[in-house]
């Protein structure tokens, strides 16, 4: 029996073996403050990809040393880091996962303590490392340092500075690349009237909220080139009156397709407190909406953990992929897992383990 879980997707040159994914999740594991991978990366995405995962979408990696959520993020601002980068790459081929790699800048949500469960919330200190933050405006995400407002020419060069990451992307060996949008960081805090108060060409209307996000994937397809899919990840909805609505991310997401994106992936929240109605697949209908308002392709994500759930999402036409956050950390071998589920045979089981599934 065919099953789309396991049904093969193509954007532009890309291939990937099938529809369950792994999104980016932070890892907090960069040693030294250098923002370069260490031997818990290697072992984290090379299990990833040995649990026939179709693609794994490296954590959100910053562009500038202050685009780093905390001091333990992954960066790609210099060769270094796309140097530690590139082994673990050329394992997930070797194991046949699609590799992609999520590039952002945290904006106004920079320089905090890394997110380990130790009980330390909030800005980190100059005296332990932290830094200042920018954003659209001085408006400061509750909780956290007011933040510097951008000026029109660093917001050239944080253009420019994402168009560099893609291009170290590209040199590493990554088969596509993810634009981050969402969650409140930088790019996200420009697309909502409820952290972007400017007056100048990236504030007020939604055209000019969508600039900078705009100049981004214009950039970055200049450096990837036209065979290499682009992902942008969105939050769909501020859940909060005011915010960016469905409708407001449908309308980015049609712009987005006319610059060249291949896929929306899908997520909500983040830029603001809200109060968020969290079930089982509770963002798949903004997948759902935005998939058919704009026609383009998606991705649905947030609290997909079984294999039924992710193949009626597939089957039911609310989105082109799923992603599995939390399961895959719980559950490496999730897609091998759901294959057996559905009773669809596959043929990229680790040849080592194969033991196992007699």
């Amino acid at each position: 029996m065919s099953h789309l879980l396991f049904e093969p997707l193509t954007l532009r040159g890309l291939t990937f073996r099938n529809r369950a994914w792994v999104p980016p999740v932070c890892q907090y594991s960069a040693e030294n403050l250098d923002g370069v991978a260490t031997p818990w990366h290697s072992v984290h995405y090379g299990s990833l990809a040995s649990g026939g995962a179709g693609a794994i979408i490296v954590e959100a990696t910053g562009v500038t040393p202050e685009a780093r959520i905390s001091p333990q993020d992954l960066g790609l601002w210099n060769d270094e880091q796309r140097d530690a980068l590139a082994p673990i790459v050329d394992f997930m081929h070797s194991q046949r996962a699609a590799a992609g790699i999520q590039l952002a800048h945290a904006g106004r949500k920079a320089s905090t303590y890394p997110d380990l469960g130790n009980g330390n919330e909030g800005s980190l200190p100059e005296s332990e490392g932290g830094w200042e933050t920018l954003a659209p405006s001085a408006v400061p995400f509750p909780g956290l340092d007011t933040p510097r407002e951008l000026t029109e020419p660093e917001i050239g060069e944080t253009v420019a500075a994402f168009a560099a990451s893609a291009r170290r992307s590209m040199e590493a060996g990554f088969d596509f690349v993810e634009i981050h949008g969402a969650h409140g960081y930088l790019l996200h805090e420009f697309l909502s009237p409820l952290s972007n108060t400017r007056t100048d060409s990236y504030g007020g209307t939604p055209e000019n909220r969508a600039r900078f996000l705009l100049e981004v994937v214009d950039a970055t397809r200049a450096e990837v080139g036209e065979d290499v899919p682009v992902l942008v990840r969105l939050s769909a909805t501020d859940w909060t009156d005011g915010g960016l609505s469905l409708d407001d991310t449908a309308q980015l997401s049609g712009w987005l397709k006319e610059h060249g994106v291949d896929l929306v992936d899908v997520s909500t929240g983040g830029n603001v407190m809200a109060k968020i109605p969290v079930g089982p697949g509770y963002q798949t209908s903004f997948a759902d909406g935005i998939r058919k308002q704009a026609d383009i392709p998606t991705a649905a994500v947030g609290l997909i953990t079984e294999p039924f759930q992710a193949e009626h999402i597939l089957a039911t036409g609310q989105a082109d992929v799923v992603l599995l956050g939390r399961e895959s950390l719980r559950d490496p071998n999730f897609p091998i897992r759901a294959a057996a589920a559905l009773r669809h045979e596959i043929d990229y089981k680790p040849t080592q383990y194969l033991r196992a599934y007699k």
